[in-house]
């Protein structure tokens, strides 16, 4: 059947269940890591830095992870305080620092990510590689789409 030509119900059945996953997945990921003194939102960050090849700047970790500058300069100012991470020049932009982990971020990243792999691995034991390509796949189609119509205004 043509996706096109799908009913509403399940369009807004799948809308609802991916709604109910993120939620689902960000208090499982506070509970992860809680007593790292890291939420979901600081680990994202804090992962995105720590993955990144060079020091990024606030706006291009919030590109990276789909978050609002401020929401992302809101969680680098608690990291901060944190000790996780520290602000350096941006040779090539006066006024936009490069978020860098300090060695208690590294530290703190490397702990959640090694916590990360075994509870990944039991979410998903039963299910197949196809299935979890499938549903990566579908995902990533709905985020273009969706960045599509914010970019051409839509919203659609």
């Amino acid at each position: 059947m043509n996706s096109s030509h799908l009913p509403d119900d399940k369009l807004s059945s799948l809308i609802v269940t991916i709604f109910r996953a993120n939620g689902a997945l960000i208090a499982a990921g506070d509970d992860l890591v809680a007593d790292l003194r890291l939420t979901s939102s600081r680990w994202q960050v804090l992962g995105t830095v720590a993955q990144s090849p060079m020091p990024l700047a606030v706006a291009s970790i919030a590109r990276n992870i789909g978050l609002t500058r401020q929401g992302v300069r809101a969680i680098v100012k608690e990291l901060i305080e944190a000790d996780m991470v520290r602000l350096e020049v941006n040779p090539h932009h006066r006024r936009s620092q490069l978020v860098v982990l300090t060695p208690l971020g590294e530290q703190v990243s490397a702990e959640a990510l090694t916590r990360q792999r075994p509870w990944a691995q039991s979410l998903f034991r039963d299910i197949s590689p196809a299935r979890i390509a499938d549903a990566t796949d579908l995902l990533h189609r709905l985020m273009e789409r969706l960045a599509a119509g914010r970019n051409e205004g839509t919203g659609s």
